[in-house]
């Protein structure tokens, strides 16, 4: 079977597409959802350490609330550690939507507002101006994954090239992070690159939309919550993740979902991210 082939998978059941080969771009992944529900979906956003960009082009329309009870349609972009409750929502029958995932590193050049999007959902208008709506109708006409597959990565690239790139020592500090699986100290990564902590927090932040400390614990979550999704008790992910206790888990994955660990771990998202994400960190 490709890689482009849709897979069933996962409950909700969706059919899932991948791209048949890497994206040329570092930091950019995609995948393709599409079913035909007999009855609305509602499906809780699980934070992640990437930026979300999610193209809606079926026949009912995908609704994203940012959990702070504002709502967005169409091409919609979710920053780093969205609000508690942030979920989508969409109504019986036909969709399709194609997801982005974009490092921060990249998506600074890409996006050109990543240190506005720490945690917001807005729509890609507000960011792209006509070139969101010329982009989604381009992926409404494809008639194939691989096609649309082909017209994201070459409105990113044409994005990526034009924009600005992130410090060196700022992409350096949030690869070690990532590898690190969030368990390295600041201090550590600023003698590093040979600032200081303060000038190392503010280009971070300004450029990454987290700061150092905050991203950290982002990507500490993220492996845990996988882990969990694994069917690995709270306790052995939180001697394994470098959380103080079991307790320390449990407040960690309440602040960013709101939600208590076994609830994170039976998320659709993190059921599928396998055949969605393949070669994930």
């Amino acid at each position: 079977m490709r890689p482009t082939d849709p897979v069933r998978v996962g409950s909700p059941a969706w059919d899932i597409a991948v791209p048949a080969r890497p994206s040329r771009l570092a930091g950019v992944t995609m995948a393709g959802f599409s079913d035909r529900a007999d009855a609305p979906v509602e499906v809780e956003v699980v934070p992640h350490p990437a930026i979300m960009m999610l193209f809606d082009f079926g026949d009912q329309p995908l609704v994203v609330d940012d959990g702070a009870g504002r709502q967005q349609r169409g091409c919609v972009t979710a920053g780093l550690a969205p609000p508690p409750g942030a979920r989508g929502r969409g109504q019986a029958g036909s969709f399709a939507c194609l997801q982005v995932r974009l490092s921060p590193v990249i998506a600074h050049a890409v996006l050109g507002a990543t240190g506005e999007l720490s945690g917001a959902v807005t729509t890609l208008d507000d960011l792209w101006g006509r070139d969101a709506a010329r982009i989604q109708e381009r992926l409404r006409a494809a008639r194939s994954w691989d096609a649309r597959f082909v017209i994201a990565e070459a409105a990113l690239a044409r994005r990526h090239d034009a924009g600005r790139a992130v410090d060196a020592e700022v992409a350096f500090c949030w690869r070690r992070m990532v590898a690190g699986g969030g368990q390295v100290r600041v201090e550590r990564l600023a003698t590093e690159v040979g600032w200081s902590r303060k000038r190392l927090w503010a280009r971070f932040r300004s450029q990454i939309g987290l700061t150092p400390k905050r991203a950290a614990q982002l990507i500490r979550f993220d492996r845990a919550a996988h882990r969990l999704a694994a069917g690995h008790s709270a306790a052995t992910v939180a001697a394994d993740s470098g959380y103080a206790d079991q307790s320390h888990l449990h407040r960690d994955v309440m602040a960013f979902t709101g939600a208590t660990p076994a609830t994170v771990a039976s998320a659709p998202f993190l059921a599928v991210d396998d055949v969605a994400w393949p070669g994930r960190p």
